[in-house]
């Protein structure tokens, strides 16, 4: 006989019936309303107004809107600057999560732990851009402009930060270096969490090698683990704007080459203090990171 799903309720009689389970909840409740739900609503709403921060805000309808996609041109380079950075640094950088990951899920105890904290470092060092700073910095003293000199490649040192032609790029490749964060840790926890004799039986019934274990076994033990890891990957993805910011001048960037959503949001936000203009560009944003993460889900179900 099929179980039938359990319905709750949400009447007084019931709140007060599971009042302990309620106040537990009621912390979490009150942060993702304080610095999540609050925030979004009011974005949405000074979306639509003209808000200096100084003067009380004043209804301008869709004009915000109207100016974002018919008369802002930058605005237009940075929505493909995102999708560019979207495309190429989220997948890549899932995959390589998850690859690496798996790697080192079958090491011994010692060297795993080593090799999880050397992948994991990257993501928690902070601002530790200097680094790339100094490999392309753009006169003859960077790293990768000497030894290409030194080799006979260049002639004169590369502007890799100012050059429109190479500075995406490297900004994407510093991304995918520090992309493997919180997604990556959430991969080792549900390798780890695999029950050893699924693959000894799966031996049992035919399964001969370790990419057979891993269709067949681990990712569907995995599912939860492979849903959170798209969340983090995806909103990492486009949220890309310190790094534009600080390798490349991000809103100050040579033919904004580098400008990201995020760099012209905050330069709108910031800067010039039109916040509402800045709004509408925080909820188109928004509503690109949802519709993406809902495409995943699906993708992924």
């Amino acid at each position: 006989m099929a179980l039938k799903s359990k319905k709750y309720s949400y009447t007084p009689r019931a709140v007060k019936e599971y009042a302990v389970s309620y106040s537990m909840l009621l912390p979490f409740l009150i942060v993702f309303c304080v610095f999540t739900l609050i925030p979004i609503i009011c974005a949405v709403v000074l979306s639509f107004t003209n808000f200096n921060m100084l003067e009380v805000p004043t209804f301008t309808n869709w004009m915000n809107y109207r100016r974002l996609f018919f008369e802002d041109d930058v605005f237009l380079t940075a929505l493909k600057n995102t999708l560019i950075f979207a495309v190429l640094t989220g997948p890549l950088s899932y995959i390589f999560a998850f690859f690496f990951a798996w790697l080192i899920n079958e090491m011994p105890t010692k060297l795993r732990v080593f090799m999880t904290i050397l992948f994991y470092a990257p993501s928690v060092s902070g601002n530790a851009y200097f680094i790339w700073q100094y490999m392309f910095s753009n006169d003859s003293y960077g790293l990768v402009n000497g030894l290409l000199i030194s080799w006979g490649i260049l002639d004169e040192p590369v502007l890799w930060f100012t050059d429109p032609q190479y500075n995406l790029t490297i900004i994407i490749i510093v991304q995918l270096w520090l992309s493997l964060g919180v997604s990556f840790l959430a991969f080792i926890a549900g390798l780890q969490s695999v029950d050893a004799s699924q693959y000894e039986a799966a031996a049992v019934d035919g399964v001969k090698n370790r990419f057979q274990e891993l269709w067949y076994i681990t990712l569907p033990n995995m599912k939860d683990m492979l849903l959170f890891g798209a969340v983090m990957q995806i909103s990492g993805a486009f949220s890309v704007g310190d790094i534009t910011q600080a390798l490349s001048g991000g809103y100050n960037s040579v033919q904004y080459s580098t400008l990201t959503i995020i760099n012209h949001m905050t330069d709108y936000g910031t800067v010039r203090y039109e916040m509402g203009y800045a709004s509408a560009i925080s909820v188109i944003l928004f509503i690109m990171v949802y519709a993406s993460k809902k495409l995943i889900f699906k993708i992924l179900k």
